[in-house]
């Protein structure tokens, strides 16, 4: 099992958690940026966090049938935690702003569902992906993310998320910025952004 300090430095070593001032997809701002998808470009690296996060999910959620990830960011998470458990995999994507299963994905009535993200904020696109386990009437193991960057007061997931490693990462209205943010210059990395 990794030691979140050791985890916090693969992460920093990856470039998947790095410093500065951000404005994020919310419109609040950040002194820390969290991307796993730089993480994941190091395969032999993430292979070590992948791992612990399958272990947790063995030990904790039994039985699962299906593995769901929403696209973009969950596909890679969601393929390697299906490749260790040996589970079938398979996403979701938006269609018109709408998460929609598309290339001959189905989720089959009854199927028992665990949600996989790269990372977990206010949990709106898993609570996406949970009106498609519900419209196909399987069932809803649970949530697991490779990290969870949630707070009481910004999640909206109420069961319990399983995750590699939990990040407290601060965000700030723009009225309300911190001295140490105000003089630095303003990065938005978010894909939501990107044309």
């Amino acid at each position: 099992m990794l030691s979140h300090k050791k985890s916090l430095n693969i992460l920093k070593r990856t470039n998947a958690l790095i410093d500065g001032h951000f404005v994020l997809s919310s419109g609040l701002h950040s002194p820390k940026y969290i991307q796993c998808a730089k993480l994941l470009s190091f395969p032999h690296i993430a292979n070590k966090i992948c791992t612990s996060l399958a272990n947790k999910i063995k030990n904790k959620i039994k039985n699962t049938t299906l593995i769901l990830s929403p696209a973009v960011g969950g596909i890679v998470i969601g393929y390697e935690i299906g490749r260790l458990l040996k589970i079938e995999t398979i996403f979701c994507e938006r269609v018109n702003g709408k998460f929609t299963l598309r290339r001959g994905f189905k989720i089959k009535k009854n199927a028992r569902v665990l949600i996989v993200e790269d990372v977990i904020t206010t949990g709106k696109s898993s609570l996406e992906c949970v009106k498609l386990i519900k419209k196909s009437r399987a069932k809803l193991l649970g949530f697991a993310s490779i990290i969870d960057r949630s707070n009481k007061k910004n999640l909206l997931i109420k069961d319990k998320i399983i995750s590699h490693i939990k990040i407290d990462v601060p965000t700030f209205n723009k009225n309300n910025l911190p001295a140490n943010l105000k003089n630095k210059p303003i990065l938005k990395p978010g894909s939501r952004f990107f044309k």
